[in-house]
């Protein structure tokens, strides 16, 4: 899997640290703990599913986190929407398309999406559309690492690691160690 370039940074600069390495870790055990105590598995392993590219590491790690701590493994698997995006032809940046891998049917499966930052709620949409031409899931719940706020689209984590309110020249970026960073997330604000 390829990691995408992110787009240029040159008119952001860092506010502020939200989480550190220790933060990033310590935040996705709670989150694992937290899917483990309230989506049930009822009967099958539960279906972490990543939007690709962060949510996908971040799946992983849940993934981990959850049999270490016991749990039966969850099935993994990962999403792309670059093509179900409604800015897709927009004049964005061509898309770079991913696969999805879903290695087992979804149908009648609890899924839990993971994302790395829920904002507008368009990604998460977009997700669901690509779930929706898989299968049909039993229940979709939502993880995500950081709530940013700001929704355009009725759409709330079911599992949150921190929320931060933003303002529109705030950003939020998560570095990962899959992408050759040290973990960390960050506010951004862009510069006047």
């Amino acid at each position: 899997m390829t990691p995408r370039t992110p787009p240029p940074d040159s008119d952001l600069a860092e506010r502020r640290e939200l989480l550190d390495a220790a933060g990033v870790a310590r935040t996705l055990r709670r989150m694992a703990l937290e899917i483990a105590e309230r989506v049930p598995q009822e009967g099958a392993p539960l279906y972490l599913v990543g939007v690709r590219t962060g949510g996908a590491f971040l799946a992983q790690r849940l993934c981990t986190l959850l049999a270490e701590a016991g749990e039966a493994k969850p099935l993994l698997g990962a999403v792309d929407i670059s093509l179900y995006r409604d800015d897709v032809f927009r004049g964005l940046p061509k898309p770079e398309i991913g696969p999805t891998d879903l290695p087992e049917p979804i149908d009648g499966r609890t899924v839990v999406l993971v994302d790395d930052v829920l904002f507008t709620g368009r990604t998460v949409r977009a997700a669901m559309d690509v779930l929706a031409d898989y299968g049909r899931p039993r229940a979709v719940k939502l993880a995500a690492l950081v709530d940013r706020g700001r929704r355009e689209l009725p759409i709330q984590p079911d599992i949150v690691g921190v929320t931060v309110e933003t303002t529109a020249r705030e950003s939020v970026r998560v570095m990962l160690a899959e992408r050759g960073e040290a973990d960390r997330v960050v506010l951004r604000e862009r510069r006047a």
